[in-house]
């Protein structure tokens, strides 16, 4: 009796929440990766995009990973403490995807915005001469 509502509830919250944090990052992300992309708006919204269809990918397969694992709920405390569990890894999957996403920018965005400062440093200096 508490089984089905559960499995939909669980991937109610946990699409909802990854949907909602998807969003988040994308639009709160761009403009880190603008400046980390030395100003190249348009390289930054296309890796913005690519991240964010990555992010979906594994954590929307993580969640319809999950739900073959656990004991189906009995009753209502069983409930509470499926939802509980399943949801909760799937915000931990979520925190591992952002802190894997940051890190990896942080390290690739560097290394293009200094390969696109010294490009211009370059053609600048070719122009100079």
């Amino acid at each position: 009796m508490y089984e089905v509502p559960s499995y939909i509830a669980y991937l109610a919250i946990s699409i909802g929440l990854t949907i909602w944090v998807a969003r988040t990052l994308s639009k709160n992300g761009e403009v880190f990766l603008i400046d980390c992309f030395g100003h190249d708006k348009v390289l930054a919204k296309s890796t913005n995009h690519l991240l964010v269809v990555g992010f979906y990918l594994v954590n929307l397969g993580f969640i319809l990973l999950a739900l073959r694992f656990g004991e189906p709920p009995a009753n209502m405390p069983d409930a509470v403490r499926f939802l509980s569990t399943k949801v909760g890894f799937a915000v931990l999957v979520l925190g591992g995807m952002h802190f894997f996403n940051m890190n990896a920018i942080a390290k690739f965005g560097r290394k293009v915005g200094h390969w696109y400062r010294e490009g211009q440093w370059a053609e600048a200096a070719a122009a100079g001469n």
